[in-house]
């Protein structure tokens, strides 16, 4: 069996007050084309399918048009609901478009939708568990004790009438420990709606939505396929790409990635301003890129922004790199330290170079180690 993974469209969304429209329909035109050349047997969509629980009426017409498209392909298409869309809005006609092949997740209340398929090796089933909070599974389940993002999957995932020695897949949208994320994502402060991948064991796919970056988590079949399009330029260096599965017999599945053209690039440019408005500088790029541009002067060019954009029009985000905002940056450093203790500085260090936060063994470890040097054991 063949699956497509989308997720995190963001339909709708402005970045840095420049709308992403026209880039959107385009990318997604060309995902249409991967789906015509790979004839998946399902689609998926992760959730934060729109940029806002409230879409604009062009954000609507962008995915109807792209749904549409999809159900004359006669290709199943299965999607959620993220943190950022509201389930209600996004799952109204439902019953309606499951005649058209396209299954929404319905507003939780206990009951998961699934989706059958079968192949040569047997069945699969395709399990949608839209964006959870505890308070919405402590609702539903009011006997069991709900406290936290991870109780609230547990508990969700504990309900689901799964038949392991068949394959099953898990469309879901949260943050996985240990992803990494971007800019454009939205936090939780101290990581609250972090939840433990082995959740996810009983799953011999898990396509998930929430983070921005190609990644898997934990395990290979536990996977997120970032946006189609980069929405901040933390994501300046990444190439996205839609994830195609292949599920073969049980505990065998192959993954790969299909890249992705943007309509226009989101990338950084640095020098001076002479260097970045110099015609050898930009001639043979393509100026109509969403840019940030690092200025290295000394001084602040007087209207920088807008003499920039006479050669780069989208230019989003204009920045300085020099003495001044080093020394900036330092005095924000040092204060940022003073008010942190030896284990949170040491913490953000490890976060830094690993990708994801230190465990819990580890953190007792470290206090332990510098309790001793501290003379305090």
């Amino acid at each position: 069996m063949k699956l497509i993974h989308l997720s995190d469209l963001h339909i709708g969304k402005r970045v840095n007050e420049f709308s992403m429209a026209e880039d959107q329909k385009y990318i997604l035109n060309q995902i249409l084309e991967i789906i015509d050349r790979e004839q998946p047997d399902c689609v998926v969509i992760a959730g934060d399918v729109y940029d806002k629980s409230i879409p604009s009426a062009e954000a609507v017409q962008i995915l109807d048009d792209f749904l549409t498209r999809l159900a004359g392909r006669k290709i199943p298409t299965a999607m959620i609901s993220g943190n950022h869309d509201s389930p209600e809005r996004l799952s109204f006609g439902a019953q309606l478009m499951k005649e058209s092949g396209i299954y929404v997740s319905p507003v939780y209340d206990g009951q998961v939708q699934s989706i059958g398929f079968a192949d040569e090796y047997g069945e699969v089933r395709v399990y949608l568990l839209p964006f959870l909070k505890p308070a919405t599974v402590r609702h539903v389940y009011e006997e069991e004790t709900v406290e936290s993002y991870q109780d609230a999957v547990e508990t969700a995932i504990s309900h689901l009438p799964l038949d392991t020695s068949c394959r099953n897949v898990l469309v879901a949208h949260q943050f996985a420990a240990g992803a990494s994320r971007c800019e454009s994502e939205e936090m939780s402060v101290g990581g609250i709606d972090q939840v433990d991948v082995s959740v996810f064991d009983d799953f011999d796919y898990v396509a998930l939505g929430h983070i921005h970056s190609p990644q898997s988590a934990g395990r290979p079949a536990v996977r997120y396929c970032g946006t189609p399009l980069k929405y901040s330029f933390s994501e300046a260096g990444q190439q996205k790409s839609v994830s195609v599965v292949e599920l073969f017999e049980k505990g065998r599945v192959e993954i790969r990635e299909v890249p992705l053209t943007p309509l226009r690039d989101m990338r950084k440019i640095r020098g001076t301003y002479l260097e970045l408005t110099a015609r050898s500088f930009y001639q043979g790029t393509n100026t109509e890129d969403y840019i940030q541009a690092i200025l290295t002067d000394e001084e602040d060019i007087p209207d920088g922004m807008q003499k920039l954009r006479i050669i780069y029009p989208n230019l989003m985000r204009l920045e300085y790199d020099n003495r001044r905002t080093r020394e900036n940056r330092q005095i924000q450093q040092a204060a940022d330290a003073e008010e942190k203790s030896e284990t949170e500085l040491f913490s953000q260090l490890y976060e830094l170079q690993n990708n994801q936060p230190l465990d819990e063994e580890q953190k007792q470890f470290l206090e332990a180690a510098i309790r001793q040097v501290k003379g305090e054991e």
